[in-house]
């Protein structure tokens, strides 16, 4: 990855509405609502930017299954701000800086799929934002096509299936080494899988977890810290003192060169490479959880292109004022379980290509309608923000899964984004 790439997110293909229409999509654990850009001005980068994402815009009045959420409606947080007759208008702030998305709410068709031998499409209602007005990240070409929150809030996408019946309340996402990987609602892991519980804040719920000690190496440092679990989020952001135990503990065992600072680089601690490296030996690194289990980073560094030919490895690390939350580096190679039922957070070292079959749920499919989606014609994504800010992408057709009765979707694309 070259410094000015840095920073990346998972996508997803999702189609709506009909006729389907297929959005790449962000995915979040960090925020609660799904959100698709309408037709607006500034909202999304101009088509010379983004011209090989998707679909630019949902335009709620092509979708014959749209449908407006009025004002009076339980999901319409924004009540004093609309009249009786208008649409219920949304408003979501992001920690990044001046990032925001607002517009008004629509109820349409999100279409999934069964995995078995003659696969048919499930139509699940969903609600989400129509989008008006974009600012900050957004504009940069960090949601091309839209953002999948997937909060715990009872307007997230696993909240309204599982309200629905479609699902039990939970999913888990799978982080792939090689950028793929996938999503299963429904999803309560398995009985092998290590476990934590979740400390929901009902007033801010967020998939926090705490931390009871911190394993580097063969070194373990009691403390006892909140942090949160954030698919959003590209690197781990941790406060003192947990940051300053994990970076001096991890270059005390580092038998290599740091590199010397690098205003460019958000990482204090990265070391050089040689021609013939790919990675350097580094200690293993582990958080003890409440309950005494340990969640892994199984690959907590990044590699950075300084300069052709140069290259250094960083523990991807980033000083935390006062937040602690874990970001995607740290899950990568583990499959996450967002238990909301039993309020847990599970964790296994897993291959996002398997499935297991230890995992038994029951799902209503009566409460959904199956079928096809009018011209839902999966398609390869390839460079939806320009060369110039993306290093890697991978493609494959948008497919949505079902699997051991949860519903799965797939993520299908990794692109590293410019975001600092």
């Amino acid at each position: 990855m070259k410094v000015s790439n840095l920073g990346f997110l998972h996508y997803a293909l999702v189609t709506v509405g009909t006729p389907g229409h297929t959005f790449m999509v962000a995915l979040d654990t960090g925020s609660d609502l799904f959100w698709l850009p309408c037709q607006c001005d500034g909202c999304t980068p101009p088509p010379s930017s983004a011209a090989s994402a998707p679909a630019s815009f949902y335009i709620p009045s092509l979708s014959s299954t749209s449908q407006s959420v009025p004002c009076n409606s339980d999901f319409c947080g924004l009540r004093k701000e609309c009249s009786t007759t208008s649409s219920c208008p949304y408003k979501m702030v992001y920690v990044s800086a001046d990032t925001s998305s607002s517009g008004f709410l629509v109820e349409d068709v999100l279409y999934l799929s069964t995995e078995d031998t003659h696969p048919q499409f499930l139509k699940a209602q969903i609600m989400f934002g129509c989008g008006e007005v974009q600012t900050g990240s957004f504009l940069d070409a960090a949601a091309p096509n839209g953002l999948f929150g997937l909060g715990v809030d009872m307007i997230s996408v696993p909240s309204i299936l599982a309200q629905k019946g479609l699902t039990s309340n939970s999913f888990s996402m799978c982080f792939g080494r090689d950028g793929i990987g996938r999503i299963s609602f429904g999803d309560q892991g398995s009985s092998d899988q290590e476990e934590t519980p979740l400390d929901i804040n009902q007033k801010h719920p967020t998939y926090a977890i705490t931390i009871t000690g911190i394993v580097v190496g063969n070194n373990l440092m009691d403390l006892e810290v909140s942090t949160i679990f954030d698919t959003g989020t590209s690197f781990t952001y941790l406060a003192d003192p947990a940051y300053t135990y994990i970076t001096d503990g991890f270059h005390n065992q580092v038998q290599a060169n740091r590199h010397a600072a690098d205003s460019r680089i958000p990482f204090e601690y990265c070391y050089d490479l040689s021609s013939s490296e790919a990675r350097i030996q580094t200690p293993s690194i582990s958080l003890r959880t409440a309950g005494g289990s340990l969640f892994p980073a199984i690959d907590p560094g990044q590699v950075i292109s300084i300069q052709q030919h140069e290259y250094v490895y960083c523990l991807a690390i980033v000083k935390s004022t006062k937040l602690n939350i874990i970001g995607q580096n740290f899950m990568t190679g583990v499959r996450v379980v967002f238990d909301r039922e039993r309020k847990i957070l599970g964790w296994k070292k897993f291959n996002c290509y398997d499935t297991d079959s230890s995992n038994p749920l029951s799902i209503n499919s009566r409460n959904s309608s199956r079928s096809t989606p009018e011209n839902y014609s999966p398609q390869e994504t390839k460079n939806p923000a320009g060369a110039s800010q993306l290093r890697h992408v991978s493609s494959s057709p948008p497919v949505v899964w079902w699997h051991n009765n949860s519903l799965l979707l797939m993520m299908f694309v990794l692109l590293h984004l410019l975001i600092f």
